[in-house]
């Protein structure tokens, strides 16, 4: 006989479960408002390596004593699960977003973005190929939509270059971006990680290894305090820092976390693409500009994909035992 525990125990890795969704899209929210806070503090003479330093500096900082706390209850982490948080770190946060900027400095932000998100494809081909059982057709037909949706949200026209160096660039944020759902789903060997551990040490190996490259000249890293300008209001660079660190750091990425593990790596990776979305959407509150209907048209085709490859998982588990 079955437990009660058993029975009201939630799914952790269940794609079909819609208990994740909430998490995903929260998670997909807060990366999105990242964007239009960076940008203030932009304007007023911030390098792009600064922003992300302060943001995952601050994150690690906010988490560090709860952290201690944690582990005065669960013990050290096993070995393998310390080089599970240190790949976090170096890939998943520091390395990805490195890659992104780099790629920025070649390409368009909208190419740039359409070559990070081309993670979720990548993702199908990899579970394909580790499980070597093809994904239900659903899961390529809402992979089409919001792909054509994210170029829709993208606006390319503006300008589009391709230059090698810079693809290059995307294409490694795009990889690290698989590594970032893949490392926080869990390897399936040992027990996973706790979310709270694993985004603190993420960030505290992440600005480690941004500020090591800064002292070494690699990446700039330059700052400036004063005033910036948010929603048509002048406001403390304070403000768009303790956001940054806050909502779009601690919040995205422990949300993020426990989402990959209700809903799957790869369909979490879909859910994710909405962050384009609300990233237009905070941009047209925040920074005045306002989305096209081209980008309106896109958001929905997004949505629409997000709930084909939601969908698809039940309808196979239904198919297989009819």
């Amino acid at each position: 006989m079955t437990s009660t525990a058993t029975l009201t125990r939630p799914p952790v890795r269940n794609g079909g479960s819609y208990r994740g969704l909430l998490p995903a899209v929260s998670s997909a929210a807060a990366f999105g408002l990242s964007g239009s806070l960076a940008r203030s503090l932009l304007d007023i003479g911030w390098s792009p390596a600064a922003v992300v330093a302060v943001r995952i500096g601050g994150a690690f900082a906010v988490l560090l004593i709860p952290t201690l706390l944690l582990l005065r209850k669960t013990g050290l982490p096993s070995g393998r699960q310390a080089t599970h948080l240190l790949a976090y770190g170096v890939v998943a946060v520091a390395a990805a977003q490195l890659c992104f900027f780099s790629a920025v400095q070649y390409l368009s932000i909208g190419v740039a973005l359409l070559l990070e998100y081309l993670a979720p494809v990548l993702l199908i081909g990899w579970h394909w190929a580790r499980s070597r059982r093809r994904p239900a057709t659903g899961v390529f037909v809402g992979a089409g939509l919001a792909l054509v949706g994210l170029v829709l949200v993208l606006d390319l026209t503006g300008g589009l270059t391709l230059n090698p160096i810079g693809v290059a660039w995307g294409l490694g944020a795009a990889l690290c971006l698989c590594a970032y759902f893949v490392l926080s789903e869990g390897d399936g060997h040992s027990e996973p990680v706790h979310p709270l551990l694993l985004t603190s040490a993420g960030t505290g190996v992440g600005v480690s290894l941004i500020i090591g490259l800064g002292l070494a000249g690699v990446l700039p890293l330059s700052a400036t305090t004063g005033q910036t300008v948010v929603a048509g209001q002048t406001i403390s660079w304070l403000l768009p820092v303790a956001l940054l660190v806050l909502v779009s750091a601690v919040f995205s990425y422990l949300t993020g976390i426990i989402a990959v593990r209700r809903l799957g790596s790869s369909i979490a990776s879909f859910v994710a693409l909405s962050e384009v979305i609300f990233a237009v959407i905070f941009a047209a509150l925040l920074l005045s500009q306002q989305p096209t209907l081209q980008q309106l048209i896109g958001g929905g085709l997004i949505l629409g994909g997000i709930a084909v490859v939601q969908r698809a998982p039940l309808r196979a588990a239904r198919a297989s035992r009819t």
